[in-house]
């Protein structure tokens, strides 16, 4: 019997950054057991800090485009797991998916912003990458290996 994929939308502001590295980290880490998208409430371009960090890491997201979390809501996509990537406040904003779906939140600073020269953002964006790796390391550990 063929287990069923468990779908995960990782959602945040501008789907430019933290939902885009929580995706790359959690395709990495469970590959076929999942399937993961992320999408932003007002998307906008993929940050190129998160570009850069990320293939400090070993993982390029480079040709990942953004998307609109309500154009996902309107298509009528299932998803076992929705996670907020964002402030509290921003994750009110996101809407409530159909189905059985558990809802989470991490509570990530975002890299948009950071100030100071792209060196300076990009020291400052590695805590935040390893932030997000070690919560869907153990998002890994607690969904996706039982």
């Amino acid at each position: 019997m063929r287990r069923l994929t468990m779908r995960v939308l990782f959602i945040c502001v501008q789907n430019s950054a933290r939902s885009q590295m929580a995706e790359a980290f959690l395709k990495a880490a469970c590959g076929d057991r999942v399937d993961v998208e992320s999408a932003g409430l007002t998307p906008g371009v993929l940050n190129p800090l998160a570009v850069a960090t990320m293939r400090e890491a070993g993982i390029d997201i480079s040709g990942h485009a953004t998307q609109g979390v309500f154009d996902v809501y309107k298509s009528g996509r299932l998803f076992s797991h929705v996670v907020t990537v964002c402030d509290e406040a921003a994750a009110q904003a996101c809407p409530i998916f159909p189905g059985m779906v558990t809802r989470l939140h991490w509570d990530v600073p975002d890299p948009a912003a950071l100030s100071g020269t792209f060196e300076e953002r990009l020291e400052a964006i590695r805590p935040i990458r390893q932030a997000i790796k070690d919560r869907v390391d153990a998002f890994c550990a607690e969904y996706c290996h039982r």
